[in-house]
């Protein structure tokens, strides 16, 4: 997937700034550990580090080409599947190539057709290109947030980056956050084109940031929109599997070993079933598959993944992790170094990374199921009326009993400053004003439209960061077959009475792979992904916030509750409220050490 990372000045001269865009660069080398490039030029300088996925021996970023009277540079990051069609199209326009990847069909189409190119592009991919004669840049991200691009704009022009450690290794970019980036740290709903950082900023997906002597302006190049869904159960059913069939395919192509991610659940279990009946068709190898058991294990998930991978002949391996390894503090610290923020499920995001870990010694690329919910309506909260119609986001109205205790830990003063609820409801009205649903006569059915589209432009969003994170910092790149944007504007529109016809979740998605599942698979009621049961966890988790408060230096206690903190140092972990959540205790531990290593300052 590789790392980008640069920026535009237009008062200074860059070509003597090498070092510091070797050091942006450097803070993602395990995004890219195959290759590195700069590229300097008097009011641009773009850097990249490489995974070597397709035309290993070519593609060196960042890239240069000129035609037609135009030039320009790419520094890009992704996968664009249709990369052989749009080479075969420039070619029969009169472009010329000297590589064969998809990096040169990229920057190409936007030599030949300038920015409208990126409504031809298919797949999953974040870049900068600077136009040379015009000295503009631009930087460009997929249209549903896959592969992720920060930026900070400057009084002069803009930096840029993969993640928000490459930008926070440029000297104009500061270490602050302020009341707003809390929020969004202490919240539960992703606000695309935030950052936590105060200055710092995403490009949202689908949309293309236009830097330029004159400022920048940002213009959205896709939205989902409401249309009418004209298609009957059967071609609706017809249409699914044959566009997961074009998807995966698609996306198994690869120069290097690939696999899937295989849990057991209906997400990965079809998309594998897809993918192993693909290989064997084109008369490929069979499909590697991974899968994680925990021990302790708070579900049978592994053992369905076995199942469906004896049925899909796939090479199938089973990676145990050791639950009580999951509060290592160098493992804690690693998955703290990969995400650059504090987070809420550290067991989860502990495991995969120890997962990914794995994988990557035998794969370089692996497909996972990532979005299927999303698309399919696949979560409880999805099908629960209170939680559809509670006028908040649904997962939060439904998940807040796995959050409580935040309030308990963190001083009085603190949260009537953030204002967490007022926050939630104004990130919630922002994002359902987002989609027009005024063509729907019936209200309920306008709703779960609305649902839908808060759980593929938020809520899948948290997943995507959290995948690209966690298997970047291996040099891992993990492709999402249910994001594909042809599947997801399809299955928007798609009436909820068809999308659960048969009273269970996700009845689409079993009609369309049925046929190439093992019975039991396919009828598995959605388990989450399994996080620790082991109640050892918990009370290692309120040990160690104990022993960070009576420590006297931890940098959290100036945010923490006076009277909570005087009595942690007079009687330790005991003196902790006995109903705090996990979530509470790993956003508290992670804040404590996000702030300490990354050096935050604070501003209210």
């Amino acid at each position: 997937m590789c790392g980008i990372a640069g920026w535009v000045d237009y008062a200074a001269d860059l070509t003597q700034d090498r070092d510091t865009l070797l050091a942006m660069v450097r803070t993602m080398a395990p995004r890219g550990p195959d290759d590195e490039g700069l590229w300097l030029s008097p009011h641009a300088a773009l850097g990249h580090r490489r995974l070597s996925v397709i035309d290993l021996e070519g593609s060196r970023q960042p890239m240069a080409a000129a035609a037609g009277g135009e030039s320009a540079v790419l520094t890009y990051s992704g996968e664009v599947y249709n990369y052989r069609q749009l080479r075969a199209e420039l070619r029969s326009a009169g472009q010329e190539f000297s590589t064969a990847g998809d990096t040169e069909a990229v920057l190409r189409s936007f030599l030949a057709r300038g920015a409208d190119a990126v409504a031809g592009l298919d797949g999953i991919f974040a870049f900068a290109l600077w136009d040379v004669h015009r000295e503009e840049l631009l930087l460009v991200r997929d249209r549903m947030g896959v592969k992720p691009l920060y930026y900070c704009p400057t009084p002069t022009g803009v930096v840029f980056g993969s993640e928000p450690k490459a930008l926070l290794a440029h000297p104009a970019v500061g270490r602050e956050v302020d009341g707003d980036g809390l929020r969004d740290i202490l919240s539960v709903a992703k606000n695309p084109g935030h950052a936590v950082f105060r200055g710092m900023y995403e490009v949202p997906p689908g949309c293309m940031l236009r830097v330029g002597r004159g400022g920048s302006t940002l213009h959205r190049y896709w939205q989902l929109d409401v249309r009418e869904h004209t298609d009957d159960l059967p071609a609706t059913v017809q249409r699914v599997r044959g566009l997961l069939e074009d998807v995966v395919t698609a996306q198994l192509r690869a120069d290097v070993p690939l696999c899937t991610l295989l849990s057991g659940g209906l997400d990965s279990s079809t998309l594998t079933a897809f993918a192993a009946a693909s290989a064997a068709a084109g008369g490929a190898d069979p499909v590697r598959s991974f899968a994680v058991r925990s021990e302790p294990s708070a579900n049978d998930d592994h053992v369905y993944a076995r199942l469906l991978a004896d049925h899909a002949g796939t090479r199938h391996t089973e990676v145990l992790v050791d639950t009580a390894g999951l509060l290592d503090a160098g493992l804690r610290a690693g998955v703290l170094a990969a995400y650059d923020l504090p987070l809420a499920k550290g067991d989860e995001h502990a495991s995969l990374l120890l997962l990914f870990e794995k994988v990557k010694q035998h794969s370089t690329v692996a497909l996972s199921g990532e979005c299927g919910d999303e698309v399919f309506g696949g979560y409880r909260w999805q099908r629960n009326p209170d939680a559809v119609h509670s006028g908040t986001f649904p997962w939060v109205h439904s998940g807040r009993h796995r959050h409580r205790g935040l309030e308990e830990l963190l001083a009085p003063d603190l949260l009537k400053g953030l204002d967490l609820a007022a926050y939630e409801q104004d990130s919630h009205a922002a994002a359902v004003a987002e989609i027009d649903t005024g063509s729907l006569a019936d209200p309920v059915e306008a709703r779960f439209r609305e649902v839908t589209y808060l759980a593929l432009t938020r809520h899948a969003q948290v997943l995507f960061d959290r995948k690209d994170r966690l298997s970047m910092a291996h040099g891992l790149e993990v492709r999402v077959p249910f994001a594909a944007h042809e599947l997801v504007e399809y299955t928007f529109n798609i009436p909820w009475a068809l999308k659960s016809f048969d009273g269970r979740e996700k009845s689409l998605l079993r009609a369309a792979g049925r046929e190439l599942l093992p019975e039991a698979v396919s009828a598995r009621v959605k388990t989450p992904y399994p996080s620790v049961v082991d109640t050892g966890y918990d009370a290692g988790l309120r040990e160690q916030l104990a022993a960070a408060v009576r420590g006297g230096t931890a940098p959290l206690l100036p945010y923490l509750d006076d009277g909570l903190v005087r009595d942690v140092r007079r009687r330790g972990a005991a003196a902790l409220p006995g109903e705090l959540s996990r979530a509470a205790l790993e956003t508290v531990l992670q804040l404590d050490s996000w702030l300490a290593e990354y050096r935050v300052r604070v501003a209210l």
